[in-house]
């Protein structure tokens, strides 16, 4: 299992609409060999943001590489750069290889 998560300083005031971005985007994921989950989670308010966290979980390192380089990819942040008032700071990218697993199945 890859995780790939990328970490969001959203400015005060600016999660509802960050959020948004989120909810209505359409990622391309669901159709990407070796995608198995997306979460998008809200953490701590720092004094000048609010932090967030996406993340994806796939089979492997080599899935994620494979679609960072696909047109689902180009296609899925085909705007990204259109919400930059939204942001303090660029996302910070973090990439997990899973070396012990326990789940409730």
């Amino acid at each position: 299992m890859y995780l790939a998560m990328n970490r969001f300083k959203i400015f005060h005031g600016k999660e509802e609409a960050f959020e948004e971005v989120w909810a209505t985007r359409d990622s391309h994921l669901k159709e990407v060999p070796g995608f198995k989950a997306f979460h998008l989670v809200r953490g701590p308010e720092r004094d000048d943001h609010t932090l967030y966290a996406s993340h994806t979980v796939w089979e492997s390192e080599d899935d994620f590489i494979a679609w960072t380089k696909s047109e689902a990819f180009r296609a899925a942040h085909a705007n990204a750069g259109g919400n930059r008032e939204l942001y303090n700071g660029h996302p910070e990218f973090e990439g997990f290889t899973s070396v012990l697993s326990l789940d409730d199945a």
